[in-house]
């Protein structure tokens, strides 16, 4: 399944949504009328992507039946909503946790002139830096290097601690496209990474989580960052040098993970400050991060309001 969160226009109210072929199904209702329509109540009504993670495989199997119901019966389309005529936010609202991984491209280590790491180069970002599809990444008045990355980001699904590599896809409850935005002058003369990477709006993701059983092997997934049309990064997910799954062990070996914890995996090379001469986001660029079978993550540049 494709899952998502959404505003009906201006309307206050979050749906949870479920991404057809033939548009954006009401998740809440559909339960609702599936319910009534066969006599079986869910055990559960799961109202945001984080709540369908944590209810567990019977729950999402429930959704995705009255999903294939209302797809099947027109009196229930009136469920049905046209992307264009809703407002789409990022999946996950705030997630207990943003872990990024950095060089984990060989050829991304390459364009930097570093070696390759050893072992995962683990950092985080704050809740304050998700940002909605279509929204527009603020560049800080702080930063005169605003720089793009396309990446996996993988959503935990079933927390834990101690996870061996070959049970580590199991956590996994779905996967989305992530756009970790850096400031790199900030990155780079600090010597560590937080203020360069956790300023606001500096996690674009979405539109969609997609389901593990749409991704039954995020290893093989092209991934692609465009600016303003032009292919700045293309590249495949196989080319990472710690695979997901030895990501997630290694990460849960310090730290519990939690349903709704995002990892960023890494981004292949062509990043702007690595190129000669840098290309760098400015105000009015259009970036557009694609992994393949995530949909497409859009995102315009602004210059941060000087009422901040």
């Amino acid at each position: 399944m494709k899952l998502m969160r959404f505003r009906v226009n201006t309307e206050g109210k979050v749906h949870l949504g479920v991404l057809t072929p033939l548009g954006i199904l009401d998740a809440e209702s559909c339960m609702k009328l599936y319910a009534l329509a066969t006599s079986q109540e869910p055990l559960y009504e799961p109202r945001s992507v984080l709540e369908a993670l944590q209810s567990g495989p019977e729950t999402q199997t429930y959704l995705k039946k009255a999903c294939d119901w209302a797809l099947s019966n027109p009196s229930a389309q009136t469920m049905l909503y046209h992307s264009h005529k809703v407002i789409t936010l990022a999946p996950i609202e705030r997630p207990p946790k943003i872990l990024c991984i950095g060089r984990n491209y060989r050829d991304h280590c390459a364009e930097e002139g570093v070696e390759v790491p050893k072992t995962p180069l683990v950092f985080a970002k704050y809740s304050n830096t998700v940002l909605d599809p279509e929204a527009p990444i603020l560049r800080p008045r702080i930063t005169k290097c605003l720089d793009y990355e396309a990446e996996l980001g993988v959503v935990i699904g079933t927390g834990g601690k101690h996870i061996h590599p070959g049970d580590a896809l199991s956590h996994v409850g779905g996967y989305l496209n992530f756009n970790d935005v850096s400031a790199r002058d900030l990155q780079f003369s600090d010597g560590q990474w937080l203020r360069g990477k956790s300023c606001d709006t500096f996690a674009p993701m979405g539109p969609v989580l997609v389901t593990t059983d749409e991704i039954p092997d995020p290893q093989n997934l092209k991934i692609t960052c465009r600016v303003n049309g032009e292919t700045r990064q293309e590249s495949n997910t196989r080319e990472m040098v710690f695979p997901v799954a030895h990501i997630i062990s290694f990460i849960s070996n310090f730290c519990t993970l939690e349903p709704g914890d995002i990892i960023a995996t890494g981004t292949p090379p062509g990043v702007g400050f690595a190129r000669k001469p840098p290309k760098f986001l400015k105000e009015g660029d259009i970036v557009e991060i694609e992994v393949e079978g995530l949909g497409i993550l859009r995102s315009p540049v602004q210059e941060e309001p000087t009422s901040q």
